[in-house]
């Protein structure tokens, strides 16, 4: 089934058919914050997601076969978009480099290895970027991810293959594997 329905709002009582169930929403949130969105944009991006599965259904289109899976691949595609933005704004002068310039002193080494690799993934182009937070943080597989793409697998495969080598060799780089 597609909605499930919940009780929201504050104190009105009305019942609102929500098209995301909550380990859904979670992991809505996931790729979001793992494709570099930040952490106060999260929710507005979890409602994109819902806005757009209602919006599907009340085009009359048919639900999408896995709810779970469409709703990463759009979380994925909402992250690509807001690094767009991110970087037209930066070429016009409103640099948002001074948020990755942030020393985060840490004596822990998952947390090292955490840092770099999420700045090893703002490196990657926006594609590469994509196949590996659906692959490796979404959980999805080759298959879906190019079927909810609309790629062949061997060009999610190969993504992921140059993506995963530049991360290593970032990481190498930087001294931290």
């Amino acid at each position: 089934m597609l909605r499930r329905t919940t009780r929201r709002g504050h104190g009105t009582g009305h019942a609102v058919d929500d098209p995301l169930d909550a380990a859904q929403e979670r992991r809505v949130r996931a790729v979001l914050a793992l494709g570099g969105v930040p952490q106060a944009d999260l929710p507005d991006g979890v409602q994109q997601v819902r806005l757009r599965l209602l919006e599907r259904a009340a085009s009359g289109r048919e639900a999408p076969r896995d709810v779970s899976a469409w709703a990463a691949v759009v979380a994925s595609n909402l992250a690509m978009d807001w690094h767009r933005a991110r970087r037209r704004q930066e070429r016009i002068g409103e640099r948002l480099a001074s948020l990755r310039q942030l020393e985060h002193p840490s004596g822990e080494d998952t947390s090292l290895l955490s840092l770099a690799v999420a700045r090893g993934l703002d490196e990657l182009p926006d594609p590469q970027r994509q196949v590996v937070v659906l692959r490796f943080y979404a959980d999805l597989p080759v298959r879906s991810i190019a079927e909810e793409l609309g790629l062949p697998e061997g060009t999610v495969k190969s993504r992921l293959h140059t993506a995963v080598r530049a991360l290593r060799t970032r990481l190498h780089e930087d001294e931290v594997v």
